[in-house]
């Protein structure tokens, strides 16, 4: 009777806390960004939802999972991979009961393209958080926006 009394009791307490929804997807952006740095695909992209989206610094590049997977691996299977450092990540966890979508944004510096900003959504899937879709932009001066928008309206560079 002792040994069953027991069993119920461990039985109906919890094996672990749920963790904090918003740091546990901060962990999945920073491991995303470090994938990206080693230029490891495989582990990139098992971050993503299977119907994730990237939208991309370009107007044209707007790519479900499988076109950003198409345009990525020629770069990363050669060991080509992007370094973006993350800092100042606000992430919001929406409100509900079900406790599984965080909207982010993140500031980031890039050797290349100096300061850039990073923004999406994550979901929780029975596979823990992964990005359902993700926002790479350049961010521009206010002050500088009209000499930006200038150089755009002259049309692609040759």
């Amino acid at each position: 009777m002792i040994a069953l009394l027991a069993a119920l009791v461990l039985s109906a307490a919890p094996t672990q806390a749920a963790g904090d929804p918003v740091v546990e997807a901060g962990a999945v952006l920073d491991r995303m960004h470090a994938a990206a740095s080693r230029a490891d695909g495989d582990a990139y992209f098992g971050l993503f939802t299977p119907d994730a989206r990237f939208i991309g610094t370009d107007a044209t590049e707007r790519w479900s999972l499988a076109q950003f997977r198409a345009y990525a691996t020629p770069y990363f299977s050669q060991g080509k991979g992007w370094t973006y450092r993350p800092h100042d990540r606000v992430a919001t966890l929406a409100p509900g009961d079900c406790r599984c979508i965080v909207w982010f944004d993140e500031l980031l510096d890039n050797d290349a393209y100096g300061l850039t900003r990073g923004s999406g959504v994550l979901r929780l899937t029975h596979d823990g958080w992964k990005i359902e879709q993700y926002v790479l932009s350049f961010t521009v001066p206010n002050d500088k926006a009209k000499s930006v928008v200038g150089l755009i309206a002259e049309g692609p560079a040759d």
